[in-house]
């Protein structure tokens, strides 16, 4: 997301398991303002970012009516011409990934791979589609269910998963939206940020709770529904990440959990009444 770096000094001349690293001893102090400082502002080109905006949006809301009676729209239009707003959609994709590239580079050392560290391989298809197809056939029904009790209460917009015009490529385009969420939230959220907190000497259900509280914030946009929902999923998927040490079955399971949800609303959601 590769030129080499540093080794970091404080830190064990022995190259650790890539799922198990080094925690960050009070003997070097430079090395955990340097993991603390960078985890700030990979956080702040990203997800940090998007948190602080849905917590205004959030206030912003609320100041102007209930939000039972608002309406939050994903994948919006960018434009009103079609090939401009195709134009728009494929460049947001790309460099909302653009963090996701940052975060590679950064935990790449010599000899041992980003992508081998955080587990974003395929190198184990049958644990990683096994279990992405099981998080996400949980985690969906949970989700409607908590959608629901959000919306009877009053705490939770109304969602239109896709407010895309119909054109030849709105499915296509859905579906890269739908992987593009998939990658930067795991990868960020639970890879990069579980490495570089076990580093800092973090304990694992401090780490997975801060990890769930993050993927909740940049969700309050929706409502306080869509809070409670990500925190849960994230508690959930960061229990599977320590079980197995791999993004990828949680990259499957989020992107599956998206391009459900964002396709079978363009599909069919004015037909069936999704985001009433």
């Amino acid at each position: 997301m590769s030129t080499e770096l540093p080794k970091a000094s404080g830190l064990s001349s022995a190259t650790p398991p890539s799922t198990q690293p080094t925690a960050v001893t009070r003997s070097a102090p430079v090395q955990r303002r340097r993991i603390t400082a960078e985890i700030a502002i990979v956080l702040g080109l990203s997800l940090g970012q998007s948190a602080v905006y849905a917590v205004v949006n959030l206030l912003d809301k609320l100041s102007q009516a209930p939000l039972a009676a608002q309406t939050t729209r994903l994948n919006p239009v960018l434009d009103d011409r079609q090939y401009f707003d195709l134009t728009y959609q494929l460049l947001g994709i790309f460099f909302a990934l653009i963090p996701v590239f940052l975060v590679l580079f950064l935990l790449t050392e010599p000899g041992k791979s980003a992508f081998r560290t955080l587990g974003f391989t395929f190198t184990k298809p049958k644990v990683d589609f096994g279990l992405g197809f099981g998080l996400a056939a949980v985690i969906g029904a949970g989700t409607l269910g908590i959608y629901a009790a959000g919306r009877a209460l009053g705490i939770t917009t109304a969602i239109e998963p896709a407010a895309l015009d119909a054109y030849w490529w709105t499915v296509p385009v859905l579906i890269l939206s739908a992987l593009r969420h998939a990658v930067v939230e795991e990868v960020i959220v639970v890879g990069y940020l579980f490495h570089r907190l076990r580093q800092l000497g973090w304990s694992t259900p401090v780490i997975i709770v801060t990890s769930a509280l993050l993927r909740g914030s940049y969700h309050l946009y929706q409502g306080f529904g869509p809070f409670i929902g990500n925190f849960i999923m994230g508690l959930i998927f960061g229990y599977a990440y320590t079980r197995t040490r791999r993004v990828m079955p949680l990259v499957i399971a989020h992107a599956l959990l998206d391009i459900a949800g964002f396709v079978g609303f363009a599909l069919f959601g004015s037909a069936i009444g999704i985001g009433t």
